[in-house]
């Protein structure tokens, strides 16, 4: 099964789009199916703890020498220091386990690299891939169950443990590997300058800052700057998902897809005003530092891997402004997107099942996930890191500010298809903002985003 280029999938569906404005039906056609769904809700604290499990029946002496193979797809920092922890495991494990990491160059290649492995052999002990990957793999029966490790009397880790993970973080079918967020870059200098003292936490709010930031390039004689100062359009799956949620919609009811709702075709509307009131506004730039560097935007959206790059447009236009990433204001509580990949462990010997679970606890361990924030800048996947990286936040104020939110983090949806359907928000909004649609036409944007993901969904 290969995933379509998202490229080609993107094309296809704004054609999609433009198509059923025009009256004429037509849906995506993507390279191979998606795999079967599982249900997704908001993230929600478990209730209860599950009881632990009687000891597994695994000879330790049979880790002794056992070679584990882990594929994955980390990239740049993540990859180095994904690299040194398996060094370093291979060298201090009790057991005598080897680890053997296998690198891909993206998530897209390593999914075909397992979907090839699954019909010629050849398959890894353990991936470290996306959740909806894993999804799709649960569904084939490929994936070991890692509650019987994870609550194991012997091998498992203490109760307390599990409630020092965000309970977004949870949410896959595996244990957590990596997690970031996108936020809303927010300049609190300029800010302050106009008049608000405190980051929005609501819609309302957060449009009347973005409105202020317009009005104050109004107020000047140029009127080519006169679109300028609010919040840069950003239709990354991430950023649209997350506006959803926080204008009270949601895109998924138990394994149903939900586009077409009255509380979506709200939040879309509440988008579109933004734009057509010039309170939001489209940048031709790829990335849009520059322009939260310039003053031209006063809100930006990126990811938490992004704030360096952010910090080197800041120092080249020697802009000293204050800045933060703030979650994006909701009617309830402000939320973010998290998303990242899972250790996911294949079905294979006990043996191989339990090394596997083994080197995830050591990699989860408070210790070794500060090294792995220190050394890649992204989320702290257990709250207790934070006390460990004290020096670290110091010097990475906008990062702290980050993972102190931690709490209000939220999973993507939980369905196998979603690899495929999180393109339709990309796509849905890129056209909604550059074709400028009327507000009489939103309404056939989710249509066709809704028709979409049902046929993923049922493929």
């Amino acid at each position: 099964m290969n995933l379509p280029h998202p490229r080609l999938f993107h094309s296809a569906a704004l054609l999609c789009l433009a198509a059923l404005l025009l009256a004429t039906a037509c849906t995506p056609q993507p390279a191979t199916p998606a795999a079967g769904t599982e249900s997704s809700t908001r993230a929600e604290t478990p209730t209860s703890s599950p009881t632990a499990a009687p000891s597994l029946a695994v000879d330790p002496s049979a880790l002794a020498g056992l070679n584990l193979q882990v594929w994955h797809a980390f990239a740049g920092a993540s990859y180095a220091q994904f690299t040194r922890q398996v060094e370093l495991f291979n060298a201090v494990n009790e057991w005598g386990i080897i680890v053997h990491p296998v690198g891909y160059g993206d998530y897209l290649t390593l999914h075909e690299a397992v979907q090839s492995a699954i019909t010629s052999g050849g398959l890894p002990q353990m991936v470290i891939s996306l959740p909806e990957q894993a999804l799709a793999w649960q569904q084939a029966d490929l994936v070991a169950d890692l509650q019987a490790y994870a609550r194991d009397p012997l091998y498992g880790m203490p109760e307390q443990a599990w409630g020092d993970f965000p309970a977004a973080f949870l949410a896959g079918v595996g244990m957590p590997a990596q997690r970031s967020a996108r936020y809303l870059y927010y300049n609190q200098t300029w800010a302050h300058e106009l008049g608000f003292n405190t980051a929005p936490q609501t819609p309302d709010e957060f449009r009347q800052q973005a409105c202020a930031a317009n009005a104050a390039f109004k107020a000047d004689d140029d009127l080519q700057n006169d679109g300028f100062g609010g919040w840069v359009v950003d239709t990354h799956w991430q950023s649209v998902y997350a506006w959803m949620l926080a204008l009270g919609g949601n895109l998924v009811d138990g394994q149903e897809y939900t586009f077409r709702t009255d509380d979506n075709l709200a939040a879309l509307e509440y988008l579109k005003n933004l734009y057509d009131d010039n309170c939001a506004w489209l940048s031709i730039d790829a990335a849009p530092y520059q322009a939260f560097a310039g003053r031209k935007a006063l809100f930006v959206s990126g990811d938490l891997a992004e704030a360096q790059a952010a910090s080197l447009a800041m120092s080249a236009v020697e802009n000293d402004d204050t800045w933060t990433l703030i979650p994006f204001p909701g009617q309830d509580e402000p939320l973010a997107i998290a998303y990242g990949p899972d250790y996911i462990v294949l079905r294979a010997s006990p043996e191989e099942q339990l090394a596997g679970w083994l080197f995830i606890r050591w990699l989860l361990s408070p210790e070794n996930q500060a090294l792995w924030v220190e050394a890649t800048g992204l989320l702290p996947l257990r709250a207790t890191v934070l006390d460990l990286v004290g020096p670290y936040a110091g010097a990475s104020p906008q990062w702290a500010h980050a993972a102190a939110d931690l709490d209000l983090l939220e999973p993507a949806p939980g369905l196998a298809s979603w690899r495929k359907a999180r393109y339709l928000l990309e796509d849905g909004l890129t056209y909604m903002f550059q074709a400028g649609l009327t507000l009489e036409q939103l309404p056939l944007v989710l249509d066709e985003m809704q028709s979409m993901a049902e046929e993923l969904g049922n493929e």
